[in-house]
């Protein structure tokens, strides 16, 4: 059961927009804004536990504004 939505996630460090967490592949998460496309590292998990662990970390990476910036052409 996701606990997603118990996450703070603040604006957006590059343009102020909203910021979701997203799932790639059933093996990592990131955080991403739905408006620039900015966003954390991939956080790897292997179970349940991590996944939630995982989704805690690429929030706060997000709320400490430790994000990557996609250039143009990305």
């Amino acid at each position: 059961m996701d606990h997603f939505h118990e996450i703070d996630l603040a604006d957006c460090p590059c343009c102020g927009g909203v910021g979701s967490i997203q799932e790639e592949g059933g093996w990592c998460l990131y955080v991403q804004c739905m408006d620039c496309g900015a966003y954390t590292a991939e956080l790897a998990y292997q179970n349940e536990a991590e996944r939630q662990d995982a989704a805690r970390k690429a929030a706060l990476s997000w709320n400490l504004r430790k994000v990557i910036r996609p250039g143009p052409g990305e």
